[in-house]
This record gives C-alpha cells, sequence and structure tokens, in this order.
C-alpha cells in the first residue's frame, strides 16, 4: 500500500520547527503590541466575490492560484489567499470604521495554487497589519519602521533592505496604463509570453517581470512617476522625509507595483537576497479606496505581510545554528513499586504553585539511570527524584541538573525550594 503523504506543497511542522517559529512569532507579536496594535482573528475561507473584487479580476491570483470550490449549499468558497480582503470585510461587518481609527495585526495560514519552492508553500503563513481611518504619510512611516524594529529585534537588520515606491491615484494609473501599453505595442514581437499575457490584462506587472531582458526593454518605458498626481507626489515626499529623519535606509524602486488591484500611492518591499534570489520578506501599502468600494465609505487604509516561511528561511540562513529545542523546567523521576501515584500528585501540586512552570512527568518503563537521561534529553533543569523511601517518608530528593548537586528535601516544601532556585518569583519564570 502507498504510504499517505501531505499534499504537494503543503508543509508538516515537527516540534524543533514549531519551536523556531513560535520563537520568531513571538518577537514579531511583542513588536506590534508595543506599537499599540490588537489581534483580530479571521476565518481562512470567505466567499469567493469578496477576493474577486478586493485583489482584481485579472490578477494573477484571482487567474490561477486561488483554491475555489462549491460548497454543499452552492456557494462560492475560497480558502484565503491573503489577509487585507477578510480584515476590511470583518472591519465592516462589525462596525469597527465609522468615526474610529483601527489598528489590527493578524496571523494565520493562507493558499495559493503556486509552483512550491524553498520558502514558498501552497499553505503559507502570513502575518499582517493593517491600520483603518489614518491618510497621512506618518502612519506610512510608523509601519515602516514597525517592520524595521522587528528585523533589528530578530537580529537581521543588516541583512534586508527597504524598496519603496508611489503608484499613485487610480486615475494616474489609468493614464499611464494607456501610456505603458502603448510601449508595449511597439515591442510585442520581442515580449515574452508572461509579458505578453499581461500587456492588456494587467499591464503595470509588467514592470515587474523577472526576465533580464523584458527589465532591459522597460529601461526605454514611460515612468509611472511622471504621471503621478500632486497630492500622490506630496504623500511620497512626506513619508521619504520622514524615514530620513528617522534613519530608515531605502531605495525607489519605480518598477515596484506590487500584485493586487487594491493599492494606491505608498507600496513597499523589504527585500533580501540571503536566501536565493532576490525575495520580499515583508510587502505593503496604502489601499485607501478599497474599502469605499465595499461599503460606500471612504476610510484611507495602509497595511502590510510579513511572509513566516520565508522570515524562517532569512533567520536560519543568517544565524545556521540557531536552533530552538523544546525544553523543561522540572522532570519529575519515579521507580519502584506504588511511587507513579505519588509522583503525579506531586506533579499537580507544582503545576497548581507555580503555573507558569513547565513540569514533565516520567510515564511508562524505565530504570532510574534511563529517567534522568531523559530528564537531560528534555533539557531539564531540575530533577525531582522519588523512589519507594521518599514514597513513605514523604521526601523527595531535587537534583540540580546544571551543576549535579543533590538535596533531600519535604514534598510540603518543594515549591518553596523551587521559588529560591528557579527565582520564580523575581523572574515570573516562563512568561
Amino acid at each position: 500500500m502507498k504510504n499517505i503523504q501531505a499534499i504537494r506543497g503543503m508543509k508538516d511542522y515537527l516540534p524543533k520547527d514549531t519551536a523556531l517559529l513560535q520563537r520568531i512569532e513571538g518577537i514579531l507579536k511583542r513588536v506590534l503590541e508595543g506599537y499599540g496594535y490588537s489581534e483580530i482573528r479571521l476565518p481562512i475561507a470567505e466567499k469567493t466575490s469578496l477576493f474577486k473584487r478586493a485583489i482584481g479580476e485579472m490578477t494573477d491570483v484571482v487567474e490561477k492560484e486561488m483554491y475555489t470550490f462549491n460548497d454543499r449549499n452552492g456557494d462560492c468558497i475560497t480558502l484565503r489567499p491573503e489577509g487585507t480582503a477578510g480584515c476590511v470585510r470583518a472591519a465592516i461587518e462589525h462596525g469597527l470604521l465609522y468615526n474610529q481609527e483601527q489598528r489590527l495585526w493578524y496571523i494565520g495560514p493562507m493558499f495559493r495554487y503556486e509552483r512550491p519552492q524553498k520558502g514558498r508553500y501552497r499553505q503559507f503563513h502570513q502575518l499582517g497589519a493593517e491600520v483603518f481611518g489614518l491618510a497621512g504619510p506618518d502612519i506610512d512611516a510608523e509601519l515602516i519602521l514597525l517592520t524595521a524594529r522587528c528585523w533589528k529585534t530578530l537580529g537581521i537588520a543588516e541583512h534586508i533592505k527597504l524598496e519603496i515606491n508611489c503608484i499613485g491615484s487610480q486615475s494616474t494609473r489609468a493614464h499611464y496604463r494607456n501610456m505603458l501599453i502603448t510601449f508595449l505595442e511597439k515591442h510585442v514581437s520581442i515580449l515574452d509570453a508572461d509579458c505578453t499575457r499581461r500587456m492588456y490584462r494587467n499591464p503595470l506587472r509588467v514592470l515587474d517581470s523577472k526576465n533580464p531582458e523584458m527589465q532591459t526593454l522597460l529601461n526605454d518605458a514611460p515612468r509611472l512617476s511622471q504621471y503621478l498626481d500632486s497630492e500622490s507626489s506630496d504623500h511620497f515626499t512626506g513619508l521619504c522625509t520622514l524615514l530620513s529623519q528617522a534613519g530608515i535606509s531605502y531605495t525607489i524602486n519605480e518598477r515596484l507595483v506590487r500584485g493586487l488591484d487594491y493599492y494606491n500611492r505608498t507600496v513597499f518591499e523589504w527585500v533580501t537576497t540571503d536566501i536565493g534570489s532576490l525575495g520580499a520578506v515583508c510587502a505593503g501599502g496604502r489601499y485607501d479606496g478599497l474599502i469605499e468600494q465595499f461599503s460606500g465609505n471612504y476610510v484611507p487604509a495602509i497595511g502590510f505581510a510579513i511572509g513566516l516561511e520565508r522570515l524562517v528561511c532569512l533567520v536560519q540562513a543568517i544565524y545556521p545554528d540557531f536552533t530552538v529545542q523544546p525544553t523543561i523546567d522540572i522532570y519529575i523521576v519515579s521507580y519502584g513499586i506504588g511511587t507513579k501515584s505519588n509522583a503525579i500528585q506531586l506533579a499537580e501540586q507544582v503545576r497548581e504553585a507555580l503555573p507558569n512552570l513547565k513540569l514533565m512527568t516520567n510515564y511508562g518503563k524505565g530504570n532510574f539511570k534511563k529517567q534522568i537521561t531523559r530528564a537531560d534529553k528534555w533539557g531539564a533543569r531540575i530533577a525531582l527524584i522519588l523512589g519507594e523511601n521518599e514514597v513513605v517518608t514523604q521526601k523527595v530528593v531535587l537534583k540540580n541538573m546544571e551543576n549535579g548537586q543533590q538535596e533531600m528535601l519535604a514534598q510540603s516544601e518543594t515549591v518553596t525550594r523551587l521559588s529560591q532556585i528557579l527565582h520564580y518569583g523575581e523572574r515570573h519564570y516562563g512568561n
């Protein structure tokens, strides 16, 4: 019988992988909360019409990459390919946008049917943030500063670079789109298949071509910056000034347009070459017209998303020896007749008094030596040892696994002694 395997492009996270992912996620969450952002939890499936209207029917995501199906009621459902559309839908549905500012973040799996490769899967994970109700370049700058602090805290700031651009208003892009099409038509004989397909359906994405020959051709193409409206231009100048004053280095990439229709004005990407070819680890921008498209009410908005798989790849590339092993604080060893029940009771007493400590009790077979080996394997700082004599006398042997020292104490004194050794009260150990 053929072994059952995971669906191609969908990855299992084993305990050691999950531990590293959780460490990185924890750092990102603390930075977001430090800037006053609140978590929102969103469904992984939405009505397909939401993504078609928000992202754009002519985009690669909608045309080729969405996981879409009809449910038992005949409704067309899509597994979310990105988080912004669902967050906007939730904010409108629950009245979060009327005369209010909102700073929200979310985390979870996204789904796109594309060629699996390193750091890019068909089920992947993103941490995203969205800000509703603020129109100035100052909030654009804060989001970029926030992400810069994430990289600094992770120790990867020197390996990731910021690219920014202004893509103007919808009317700006409509005019530029016509000019770009006219240019491409003059060179249609040398366009590659991808650019030919996009030329009329989504011509701005031609600017993002990964084909070096196409990029050389585009050197002679009209530039979007030549067609910017004055408000967009002033907004972008304000953003650049704020970033420079804050000490944030950036490159203006006039071919950065992002692949989703809802963007306007500011767009940005944090890119790296440390995981192969140039790749974006974080990307975002403004989408001031999207909420009005759904609700009829104009609400300015901006957001970003971090690709967690790519971020993990980058951290591992920079720190190849950086791993997070599952560890515990206390391991309870019990051997001999009638010791197991006492071990279980002692474990629960410790958990009740010191709830943030990580404690594991040995179960199954294993002599004293094997159990101590298991305690060491789990990285336990303390082993609590119960033999038949200890059960009778209501004592316990406490072994410091870091220096090998042992002491005998009454079981009733265990919690107090553990608090002293682990400095539980002073450090709030485990938080």
